[in-house]
């Protein structure tokens, strides 16, 4: 895999691992009554799409092994463009149902890729 693909995916890795951190012990009114926290998340999610639009121009092949790739860059357009008709009830929905299936999604490509190389690195030793 391309350096700057992965590169994207601990991107990803690290925005969504934020906004596990932002909301850790929070409700759903504590995340709605908190403009800097909503900010927070939104960013993180703004960065999570724009790392896998960025992913569909350099590799679109890797995208069909990310699940709702699709919904995820929408939703980051929605939050840059649309900003004004954000629902934070469907924000705190993606953090709770969705973003767990996103990282699993990552670290699997993450953890395939190491294999990998790990794959090919034994195949020159034999070789040599």
């Amino acid at each position: 895999m391309e350096d700057q693909i992965l590169k994207y995916f601990y991107d990803i890795q690290e925005a969504a691992s934020a906004i596990r951190r932002f909301v850790h012990g929070r409700t759903f009114d504590d995340y709605q009554g908190d403009e800097l926290l909503r900010s927070g998340v939104e960013r993180k999610f703004e960065i999570i799409g724009e790392a896998l639009n960025r992913i569909g121009r350099e590799n679109p092949d890797i995208l069909g092994e990310i699940r709702e790739y699709r919904s995820i860059i929408s939703f980051r357009n929605l939050l840059a463009h649309g900003y004004n008709s954000i629902d934070d009830r469907i924000v705190w929905g993606i953090i709770e149902e969705e973003l767990g299936l996103l990282t699993d999604d990552i670290q699997y490509l993450i953890e395939s890729d190491s294999s990998e190389q790990t794959e090919i690195e034994e195949n020159r030793d034999t070789e040599a």
